[in-house]
């Protein structure tokens, strides 16, 4: 296969030399680097490498070129290679044009000329650039494929869980045109009748309605710890389990995490975080899952998923898990970072035609579906806006239903604002589902408007629900203290009158983030109390693995 290309552009002789001399010396043995004195030059070159179906990773372009700024050619170069990842170089007197750039033009990152050395101010921007374009790149496929029906639950169902645990694959829709002949062809092929869904690996096979833990087992996902005794062992594999897997393998502490679905949590159903600190074009909740595991990985952290923890019992020093494949481990101390799931809307219809067109969270494997249809969002907080994001860029027109009074109390600004810009998203205010109809798949929706009282029936192939939180907590019934809705207690939340909690034998407080079980500590979005943001949850895990080596050293 050719080498993905690294494009530079500057009107600059002397500048293009130093860039792409820069530019090879890093990269030369898994990238091709080429050069253009012009934006018009550039453009051509483009056009020419699609036309060969070549693959365009990075465009490092000059923003003061005469004819046609920096800005100008990435805005017609993204036609061509919108997956490209597109830096701009600029002097220091454009930096606000750049800062532009990144709301406007959607550039990824600007480099100020000159960069020298390119080891610091250079390559690491790059790298991190590449390796984010490495992550979505699909050269022509030969991956698992998932053979279904759009309407089913299964098919969602099993396209979800390949989409979370970051492995790559091709949805064959066997209803579309064209697909039936590649489902024909391999019916022929097979001795067995082949049963839909399906799941097709590499090797050549074939799994009919594959369960999470067959599909785990077929691709090589952990689900069996180590050894039976861990430091550190984490319920949880979202924000706040990765950070406490990152920090407590750092230093040191052999560390075991167990996540029930994939790692990411909530946030990686995310398609677009943009307030988090450090990423000023914002980035998905995969690429922050993604990232995270790595890290975890890369410092010794054992990940096992999919796999859920039944049962908890604490016997003074010695915790040890139950899990629901009927194995257990044992741990010194634990974080509990289970975080918490989309509460259910409860009217007539949803059991019947959930994964038939009704969806809790983002479900982005859903996006290319909804192509020209119109989608309807209930729910007015970060989550549901970042949605309605994400399926403006598929669907004919996203209608939110909201039912406070508008956005402003429930969302952040720079979200609103990006709303309000989009031309096919609706905001209908006091307006909420009371009913859901279709045979076999949605097919329309009944909304009452709170003002008129008045309710109607809309048509509707897509709802996706974002209606607050509940946390999964009763598998600690009886070992750690929780709220009346299943938050977990800790530190001064578990005083009450002055008094420990019941059974506490230490002569001590609970500590921040420790649970009325010493030893047990709780971060993120399941902790009672907590803020419900990405970077709260993360400082948490962190603020717990301090709080673990304290405790662990008086034990």
């Amino acid at each position: 296969m050719t080498k993905p290309v690294l494009m530079t552009v500057d009107d600059d002789p002397e500048v293009l030399r130093a860039v792409e001399r820069d530019l090879r010396r890093r990269y030369a043995e898994r990238y091709r680097v080429l050069r253009a004195d012009s934006g018009a030059a550039a453009l051509a070159a483009l056009r020419a490498l699609k036309k060969r179906n070549d693959a365009v990773s990075l465009l490092l372009v000059d923003q003061r070129m005469p004819q046609m700024t920096g800005v100008e050619f990435i805005s017609q170069a993204m036609e061509l290679y919108p997956e490209s990842r597109r830096v701009l170089l600029t002097a220091y007197a454009d930096t606000d044009a750049a800062i532009q750039a990144i709301n406007h033009a959607k550039i990824h990152h600007y480099l100020l000329k000159p960069w020298d050395p390119p080891e610091e101010h250079l390559y690491p921007q790059l790298d991190d650039l590449l390796d984010d374009w490495q992550a979505c790149f699909r050269p022509p496929f030969e991956g698992v494929r998932v053979f279904g029906h759009r309407w089913t639950a299964r098919s969602h169902e099993i396209r979800d869980f390949l989409a979370r645990n970051q492995v790559p694959y091709r949805w064959v829709d066997v209803e579309l045109p064209g697909n039936e002949a590649e489902l024909r062809q391999l019916s022929e092929s097979s001795s067995d009748p082949l049963r839909l869904p399906f799941v097709l690996f590499p090797g050549g096979e074939a799994l009919a309605d594959p369960s999470p833990s067959e599909m785990a087992a077929k691709l090589g996902l952990r689900t069996r710890a180590g050894t039976a005794f861990y430091d550190l062992l984490i319920v949880g594999g979202g924000p706040a389990g990765l950070a406490a897997g990152v920090y407590g393998a750092s230093e040191g502490l052999p560390t075991v995490m167990v996540e029930r679905e994939a790692p990411g949590g909530q946030a990686g159903m995310s398609s677009r975080i943009e307030n988090y600190l450090g990423f000023p074009s914002g980035l998905s909740g995969a690429d922050l899952a993604r990232r995270a595991v790595a890290q975890a990985r890369r410092f010794g952290v054992e990940i096992l998923a999919p796999q859920e923890v039944v049962r908890l019992s604490v016997d003074d020093a010695s915790k040890v898990v139950s899990l629901a494949d009927g194995t257990e481990i044992a741990c010194k101390a634990m974080v509990i970072a289970t975080g918490v799931s989309y509460r259910k809307l409860d009217v007539p219809g949803m059991d019947r035609l959930h994964g038939a067109g009704i969806y809790y969270g983002a479900a982005m494997t859903e996006g290319d579906s909804c192509r020209e249809e119109n989608v309807y969002v209930v729910g007015g907080a970060n989550s549901a806006g970042q949605a309605a994001m994400y399926f403006s860029r598929f669907a004919r027109q996203v209608v939110m239903l909201v039912r406070g009074d508008s956005l402003s109390s429930t969302m952040s600004k720079y979200l609103i604002d990006q709303i309000q810009a989009t031309g096919n998203i609706q905001v209908e205010p006091h307006s909420q589902v009371v009913e859901v109809h279709g045979e076999g798949r949605l097919e329309s929706l009944s909304v009452l408007c709170a003002d008129s009282g008045e309710i109607h029936q809309v048509p509707a192939t897509s709802l996706f629900i974002f209606i607050g939180a509940a946390p999964r907590t009763d598998w600690l019934a009886g070992v750690v203290e929780r709220d009346s809705r299943g938050f977990i207690l800790s530190g001064t939340d578990l005083l009450k009158e002055g008094k420990r909690p019941v059974g506490w034998r230490l002569d001590r407080d609970p500590w921040l983030l420790e649970t009325s079980a010493p030893g047990v500590f709780v971060a993120g979005d399941v902790r009672y109390g907590s803020v419900k943001r990405v970077a709260s949850s993360v400082g948490e895990g962190a603020i717990a693995v301090q709080f673990i080596h304290q405790y662990l050293s008086a034990v």
